[in-house]
């Protein structure tokens, strides 16, 4: 064979006439090519331009006549890297079964022929049961239609590739943390404490051992409504089969298609045609984290034959089990998610809860309108209405409330999809048959759904009419009504056998409908009905240090308070120039308290003088008035007595006196004073509160690790108005955890991960220097605030900033994801009774992944409701912190929260951060002044 000939072969085998993209490493070439007489050269040419991207198209009056031989195009194939290679043959990541491994397979041999861009056949069955083939075709990622002919110029900035759509949490959980701590890759469990036997709500799965397939599929024209495209894919159940999972963008099915690339029409209701290109994606093993993604839907489609109803995520029985009264309905529902572990894959369910009221958003606007003066009437709705969340009962979602448009109303009308004009009442009376009487009601603003991530994408408003809109949650006058929050509590919080009888009964229930059944059975997914069975350690009780005496943890002490109260706190601020503010009504209150402080400062080791007693109005200027002028650079502490806890009078003091006039606060509600048996714990709180923000500590415990800094990272973002968010920034600055450093950082609105850690840590340092005079030789990080599909990019982001800056100083590090929003509880059953595992339970195994260096602590005890585990995991120690370790020093720090006499869920330098960054965003919105970063002046 000729050289001609068997250039025309390799180009007609390998491209044909297909368009197809070539992948390479960050910073070389994206060349797009397209039919068979192509610049090669050209092609090759612009691989020494970094970051380009590159295409070149055939004109039918200009074509390419320069080619490059057939070795040269292999050549261009083995120049990439592994990981280039890879993505682009769209190779899936491989598990083995049962248990998993961290993802990507091996690259192809140097030597190693470019594969076939047409799809390989179906492998026999014997070959493909439980194990995917190591070749993957190539993920098509543009449109069925061949690109626009473009000018080349034109071409670098149109390249039309179509971005890869976000497999939402699954993408990342297979991150593996663990492979690169030593430490740990033999074992990550601990021994010490005593064993224990615990029930969890998970559930086992049987799950289907064959390959699936994926295909993508893509909409022309483009369809957004995800029931429509399913619809409309759902005319062709004869091509694919009723044994399929459709996700809105993609197709799962257990058997090949006869055509890797196929198109079909489909026909709207108004007889419109709808083009659907089917592309195939890649083969999926059983525990894919795509196919885990599948198991869900398909779980879900499942629940919706139950006659369960949908909002948002979750699912609620609408008819059963419901708590309802005049003015609130509260269903009870179920959160479920289908998710790998170390031995299983198994079903973690939970009850839910969704608190409906039964007036509307109009209700609450006539209501205001009649009892308050027009001048105020608006003023005081958007008070109530903005920042809520309200539920449409006619199409089951939910919308958070950010403004309302006083010169819009239902008369009004906007665009629909299709380009026409329609008024809110006759699109309602349309679409919901839903009919709306007053014409001249204001119409509600939401910005739709925030997603992080997407914050410089615009949103347009939603507008919605307030007499559909049902209010979520509890009302103010709902709360002050003891009766009614104690029978609604008494719903709600259940306790571990009135759980494990509702999940039971879930789960039983799924097994009882035939429609859900066969609908599981075409993928060979079944549950355990029984709660899975695990073990745990309990950790010994945690001794807590004050300056003459030390206390255990244990169940005998019952009233950390009183025993923190009756004995000199561990270091004590006096109270030698201070300052009391409160109004002319309020006086026997302030004077009240004055005896109280009188009481129980003694007995606190605190020396307490005579304060500045200052009478002011209930305006806030008024109090910011004299506060300009009484408080001086000597000034210890400043008291406020409030008349109510009216947010603006709050706001504007902190503002204040955090900023301009920097000085530690104390704000206390007049009604909190009245004389009585409560009021000697009250103040008693409140001093302690007075003392950390001086500067003074409570009391200590022993971590057991010498010159360590413990660091609390956390994020607060304002969801209702979107201002910037602020990341909290706390650390230890001396080895007893009594001394802490404070900063914040403002980020774009949205933004989780922090850019400013490396100045954060250097002024940490700074001040453990001055306090120690010398640094630490480790440094141990609890970031809370991430989910686990930001795993890769802590690592990517945050943990180089703090690397880079320690190890200038020869100091370790060790960085713990802290995770409070979990669905998984544990059980205790003892004598056919079930009861909240004790404080200190951990658990290592079983429910944590093969993939992280992770666990769960049960820090709190509760005897009502079920308590709710905290999750941890180590993605990064330098320090080389044994199990045992880690899991005693995390136990010991949630002692260490001032603000609370008793154990927390999370580690108090995390809970600091949260406190930090919450008081920042929400009610100062400004950054404090330097001088307060060395005290907790935001208890």
């Amino acid at each position: 064979m000729g050289e001609k000939e068997w250039e025309s072969t390799i180009f007609s085998h390998f491209w044909g006439n297909l368009t197809t993209t070539l992948s390479f490493t960050t910073g070389m070439l994206l060349c797009r090519l397209g039919g068979s007489q192509c610049d090669w050269k050209r092609c090759i040419a612009s691989n020494l331009f970094p970051c380009l991207k590159y295409e070149v198209k055939d004109s039918p009056g200009n074509p390419c006549s320069s080619r490059v031989s057939p070795l040269q195009v292999i050549a261009i194939r083995t120049a990439m890297t592994g990981r280039a290679r890879t993505r682009s043959r769209g190779r899936a990541r491989h598990w083995n079964i049962p248990q998993a491994v961290a993802p990507g397979a091996a690259a192809a041999s140097p030597g190693q022929q470019p594969a076939p861009l047409q799809p390989r056949s179906q492998p026999p069955l014997g070959e493909g049961r439980g194990a995917a083939a190591p070749e993957q075709p190539r993920e098509r990622r543009g449109g069925a239609q061949p690109p626009e002919q473009l000018p080349l110029a034109a071409g670098l900035q149109a390249l039309p590739v179509r971005p890869r759509r976000p497999a939402g949490i699954f993408q990342d959980l297979v991150v593996n943390t663990r492979e690169s701590l030593e430490h740990v890759k033999h074992s990550k469990t601990g021994s010490e404490g005593e064993v224990i036997v615990l029930l969890a709500n998970h559930f086992q799965v049987t799950y289907p051992l064959w390959v699936a397939y994926k295909y993508n599929i893509d909409y022309k024209p483009d369809i957004k409504n995800i029931d429509l495209r399913e619809n409309l894919l759902y005319q062709h159940v004869s091509t694919f089969g009723r044994c399929h999972i459709f996700d809105g963008n993609s197709l799962l099915l257990p058997r090949r298609l006869q055509s890797s690339n196929m198109e079909l029409v489909s026909r709207t209701r108004s007889g419109g045609i709808v083009k659907i290109t089917v592309h195939f994606s890649k083969e999926l093993r059983p525990t894919h984290p795509d196919c885990l993604r599948y198991y869900n839907i398909l779980f879900r489609r499942a629940l919706k034959m139950m006659n369960l109803k949908q909002i948002g995520r979750n699912f609620y029985e609408k008819t059963k089990r419901m708590f309802c009264n005049n003015s609130l309905e509260a269903w009870r529902g179920y959160v479920t998610s289908v998710l790998p572990y170390e031995h299983s894959l198994t079903l973690c369910s939970d009850v839910c809860h969704k608190l409906l009221r039964l007036e509307t958003a109009y209700d609450i606007i006539t209501k205001a309108e009649k009892s308050l003066k027009s001048k105020r009437s608006r003023e005081e709705i958007s008070k109530k209405l903005v920042g809520l969340t309200v539920f449409t009962r006619y199409n089951n979602r939910t919308y958070k409330v950010v403004a309302i448009n006083w010169d819009q109303s239902p008369r009004n009308t906007f665009k629909k999809s299709d380009g026409r004009e329609i008024t809110f009442v006759d699109y309602y009376m349309q679409q919901y048959n839903q009919i709306i009487t007053d014409l001249n009601q204001p119409l509600l603003v939401s910005q739709g759904r925030w997603r992080r991530g997407q914050r410089n994408v615009p949103q347009e408003p939603v507008l919605l009419v307030p007499q559909l809109c049902y209010p979520t949650g509890l009302s103010d006058e709902m709360r002050q009504n003891s009766k009614y929050m104690s029978e609604l509590t008494g719903f709600m919080q259940l306790n571990p056998k009135q759980r494990k009888v509702d999940l039971g009964n879930f789960v039983g229930d799924i097994n009882k409908s035939q429609r859900a059944q066969n609908e599981l059975q075409r993928w060979n997914l079944s549950f355990d009905t029984e709660l899975l069975s695990i073990s745990g350690r309990i950790l010994k009780n945690v001794k807590i240090f004050q300056r003459d005496s030390s206390f255990d943890t244990g169940p005998q002490i019952r009233d950390w308070l009183r025993e923190s109260r009756n004995t000199p706190l561990l270091s004590a601020k006096s109270l030698s120039n201070w300052v009391l503010l409160y109004t002319g009504e309020y006086v026997i209150n302030a004077r009240a308290l004055l005896r109280s402080l009188h009481r129980v400062t003694p007995t606190m080791g605190i020396t307490m003088r005579s304060a500045r007693m200052y009478e002011v109005n209930d305006d806030p200027r008024s109090y910011i008035d004299t506060l300009r002028d009484c408080v001086t650079p000597h000034t210890d502490m400043v008291v406020c007595v409030l008349p109510d806890g009216e947010k603006y009078r709050y706001n504007e003091i902190k503002r204040f006196l955090c900023i301009h006039c920097p000085v530690p606060s104390q704000c206390v509600i007049a009604e909190t004073l009245i004389p009585g048996s409560t009021l000697l714990t009250i103040t008693t709180k409140i001093v302690q509160q007075m003392n950390c923000k001086m500067g003074g500590a409570l009391w200590k415990v022993e971590t057991g690790l010498q010159k360590t800094m413990f660091i609390g990272i956390d994020c607060f973002h304002d969801i209702i108005n979107r201002q910037k968010s602020i990341a909290g920034f706390v650390a230890s600055t001396n080895e007893e955890l009594t001394k802490w450093c404070s900063q914040c950082v403002f980020q774009e609105p949205g933004q989780e991960l922090v850019d400013g850690l490396s100045s954060c840590l250097e002024a940490a340092l700074d001040s453990w220097f001055r306090n120690v005079q010398e640094q630490p030789d480790s440094v141990v990080v609890y970031r809370d605030g991430v989910g686990d599909g930001q795993l890769q990019a802590l690592l990517d982001h945050e943990i180089p900033q703090l690397v880079n800056l320690l190890r200038k100083r020869q100091v370790k590090l060790t960085f713990i994801v802290v995770k409070k929003r979990i669905n998984t509880r544990f059980f205790v059953e003892c004598q056919e009774h079930l009861y909240n595992p004790p404080s200190g339970t951990v658990i290592d195994a079983a429910l944590t992944r093969e993939e992280w260096y992770d666990f769960y602590i049960v820090s709190q005890f509760s005897k009502h409701g079920t308590v709710t585990p905290t999750h941890y995991n180590v993605i990064y120690d330098t320090v080389c912190l044994d199990p045992d370790t880690v899991q005693r020093l995390t136990y010991k720090l949630c002692h260490m929260y001032y603000n609370f006499p008793g154990i927390i869920r999370v580690p108090a330098p995390c809970h600091y951060a949260h406190k930090l960054a919450y008081f920042v965003g929400q009610n100062i919105q400004q950054e404090p002044h330097n001088s307060l970063s060395d005290c907790l002046y935001y208890l």
